[in-house]
């Protein structure tokens, strides 16, 4: 297990990671999901040996690691910069950190080739980087992580330079690999749609705090609060401030969405009410919705989905339809809004109400 008992790093008089606790089992995967300088490199950092905590300590199996190095770690990481060694072949590059522990040779091929295979690797292996695509490499580097057999696998942002049809693939392939190890690995990422294709364990990231911690749909469905909600929402989160009277959600004293059944716990008066874009339609819902006029502003159009963008009441708003939806913007139109999966925060503390935090799918 890999403990992080209250760890912090500050920088220039101010912490860069706040004080942090989280545990990590042997053959889990659990991945950091946030935007961009939330903490994700630094906490893999710290965890890896490479940079030492300004506060706290960091345990393995229950040893005291803090200020153990890297390089006396059983440690393997995996960039979004790709690192290889640039005159070895790509079978040699796999091959190093079995070399370096003194592997037979008969176990080396073995595992080289079926690492190759895994990572579409195998036409390449008498290559050298200078002669592969970024994404050739890239898979190299992931390769040589996996034969390692290391006790811990940090790997940050590793198919973000890679193809859309091999990444999806490898995200798939990934869990099973994980799961098959017995080591723990912490997968860094920006995507909340790769958090929950990969699943495992998940914790949010924002400004160098951790915000949750769990498994990863549960934190989707149940996020503790309104800014784990939105860490987990790409389109960003549809958020207004609404209030509860007895059995309706309210605006301006007029009832504009009815009670759910799973908000039926939270108290009366103001609150923030948050769902995500796909959960808003063009077309009547049968079942918990609610019909809302809304003016458009812009559609994009992304393929097989648009992204509608809306104003509600002064609330901006994104639905994420299927298909190709060409609307001019300052229309009026209606939309329905699936309340089954509604969320409500506290407008104050951004806590999540009782009974709040049904976001499924």
């Amino acid at each position: 297990m890999l403990e992080l008992r209250n760890v912090s790093k500050m920088s220039g008089g101010g912490y860069h990671i706040h004080p942090t606790d989280l545990a990590f089992k042997r053959g889990t995967l659990n991945v950091l999901l946030g935007p961009t300088l939330s903490g994700k490199t630094s906490l893999m950092r710290l965890m890896a040996g490479l940079d030492k905590p300004t506060e706290g300590s960091i345990h393995f199996d229950g040893e005291d690691v803090t200020g153990v190095p890297v390089q006396k770690r059983n440690v393997a990481m995996v960039y979004q910069q790709f690192i290889n060694y640039p005159a070895l072949t790509v079978y040699e590059n796999i091959a190093s950190p079995m070399r370096i522990a003194g592997k037979d040779k008969g176990t080396i091929d073995r595992e080289v080739r079926k690492a190759a295979e895994l990572l579409r690797l195998t036409p390449y292996l008498d290559r050298t980087p200078l002669n592969l695509s970024g994404g050739q490499q890239q898979r190299t580097a992931l390769a040589r992580a996996i034969v390692k057999n290391a006790n811990l696998v940090l790997l940050d942002e590793p198919l973000a330079n890679l193809d859309y049809k091999l990444r999806e693939e490898l995200r798939e392939e990934l869990p099973k690999i994980f799961a098959e190890s017995g080591a723990i690995f912490v997968y860094a990422t920006t995507e909340p749609s790769e958090a929950l294709l990969l699943g495992g364990n998940t914790a949010t990231l924002s400004q160098g705090r951790v915000t949750q911690f769990g498994e990863t749909i549960k934190s989707y469905r149940n996020p503790v609060d309104l800014l784990t909600a939105k860490t987990f929402a790409d389109p960003p989160l549809n958020t207004i401030e609404l209030v509860r009277s007895g059995d309706a959600l309210t605006l301006n004293g007029q009832a504009v969405i009815p009670l759910p059944v799973h908000l039926s716990g939270i108290p009366e008066g103001p609150m923030t009410i948050a769902f995500q874009p796909h959960h808003l339609f063009l077309s009547a819902l049968g079942g918990a919705s609610a019909a809302l006029s809304a003016r458009t502003l812009v559609s994009e159009i992304a393929g097989s989905e648009s992204f509608i963008h809306l104003d509600y009441a002064g609330a901006r708003w994104v639905m994420l339809a299927h298909g190709i939806h060409d609307i001019d913007p300052d229309q009026t139109i209606e939309v329905y809004l699936d309340t089954r999966h509604l969320m409500a925060f506290d407008q104050q503390t951004g806590r999540s109400l009782a009974g709040a935090g049904h976001a499924a799918d």
